[in-house]
């Protein structure tokens, strides 16, 4: 049990670690998070309510994974075929196409949490 416990551990631990490496040496995780921060400015200008808050903290989880996919994706290409490829070059395409699919459809939910108090 014990070793059960601690290999949980230190496996929470290493996934820090990625999210950390992820922060700090990657330019879409750190615009990103520009834009988490900006939102969450917002949500507290405008004292969105709870479930708002649940939405958006979501969207922000589901839009950070994704773009730390694609990151991991582009890393495995670059290292498996440093040179230009044609193939490699639609896999890397495809997958930033995931994280555009996560973005818009994130703007659009904030969109709809936000319309009512910015137009009103």
């Amino acid at each position: 049990m014990i070793n059960f416990i601690k290999i949980r551990v230190d496996r929470i631990l290493t996934a820090i670690k990625g999210m950390f490496i992820l922060i700090y040496s990657e330019a879409a995780i750190k615009a990103q998070l520009f834009f988490i921060t900006l939102f969450i400015v917002l949500g507290i200008y405008f004292e969105i309510s709870l479930n708002e808050w649940i939405i958006q903290i979501f969207l922000m989880g589901f839009v950070l994974s994704i773009e730390s996919l694609n990151t991991s994706v582009e890393k495995i290409c670059d290292f498996v075929h440093p040179d230009f490829n044609k193939k490699i070059g639609i896999i890397k395409d495809m997958a930033a196409g995931a994280v555009s699919f996560a973005v818009i459809s994130s703007l659009i939910i904030l969109f709809i949490i936000y319309y009512p108090y910015i137009f009103n």
